[in-house]
């Protein structure tokens, strides 16, 4: 079955221990709907640095990954179906991308 990575942009730390609560039973609910399709329920990441030829630029770009996830599903729509539920909708958005076998 094909793999996607869900890379997330967006969102923002939470400011209290009970939206940090909110937040991770959120996401906890939602990793559950999926169930068996996680692969790897990633995580948070920390600063970008982006590198190429010409260098290393501090801060990601324009749009900075904040997360990332990985799953298996049967098409792309049907990974897209799935990141449409996601928590971080709420203040990003989710990049769905396949994983290419090689």
């Amino acid at each position: 079955m094909p793999k996607f990575v869900f890379a997330y942009h967006g969102g923002k730390m939470p400011e209290s221990p009970e939206e940090g609560a909110k937040v991770m039973a959120a996401w906890g609910a939602w990793f559950e709907e999926l169930g068996d399709a996680v692969v790897d329920g990633g995580g948070p990441v920390g600063e970008s640095r982006t590198v190429t030829a010409a260098g290393v630029s501090d801060g990601g770009g324009a749009n900075p990954l904040s997360g990332y996830s990985v799953v298996n599903a049967e098409n792309a729509e049907a990974a897209v179906a799935m990141a449409k539920g996601c928590p971080i909708l709420d203040a990003g958005s989710v990049e769905v991308s396949e994983v290419l076998d090689m």
